[in-house]
């Protein structure tokens, strides 16, 4: 496999929040699910994007530490997933720049059935993306304003579908979360 990337097109949502940041100014985030164990694509994927954050969500929680390991100096965040065994907080809200963020792994909510679970979830919390795993299909659209992306496998994808991972801006000049899926070949 050589490591050329396709991107599936960006897309943008509108800005809805007011609140201040607690957080340090962070423009793009590097989304991570899935990855099972595959560490060569997650060190792809960081070298790609040179993230100003990294979300891992979920799948495998081990993963996610190691790779917070070799790259300490980016910050990270994780959820784990529902092949993980910790007692860590399955969903959970944060905040980049003026956005709230919900992370989970998606299995909480059923999302292989689908998503009305996650986006009652997303819209009762008030945040302005829900990032989500667990299906290892890439998923991304608005709908009454939430940003929802799920980045699909950086390391187990199905069959005849090459490893994927989200990258998402927050803080761009006109105000909008800015999302997009890549591909590795």
């Amino acid at each position: 496999m050589n490591n050329r990337k396709k991107t599936s097109g960006g897309q943008t949502v509108p800005s809805r929040g007011l609140f201040p940041s607690w957080r340090a100014v962070m423009k793009k985030i590097l989304i991570l699910s899935d990855s099972h164990g595959n560490l060569d694509n997650m060190i792809f994927a960081v070298r790609d994007t040179d993230p100003d954050l990294i979300i891992h969500l979920g799948d495998c929680w081990s993963d996610a530490v190691w790779l917070h390991r070799k790259v300490a100096d980016i910050p990270m965040e994780h959820v784990p997933g529902n092949c993980d065994c910790t007692n860590e907080k399955e969903v959970r809200v944060i905040r980049v720049e003026d956005r709230d963020v919900m992370l989970c792994h998606g299995h909480t909510f059923n999302v292989k059935a689908g998503y009305l679970n996650l986006k009652y979830s997303a819209e009762e919390r008030g945040v302005h993306a829900a990032l989500f795993g667990h299906t290892h299909r890439v998923f991304y659209g608005t709908h009454n304003g939430v940003a929802y992306l799920n980045p699909g496998s950086i390391g187990s994808p199905p069959p005849n579908v090459p490893p994927s991972y989200g990258i998402m801006e927050i803080g761009s000049p006109d105000g909008r979360i800015r999302y997009d899926v890549k591909y590795i070949e």
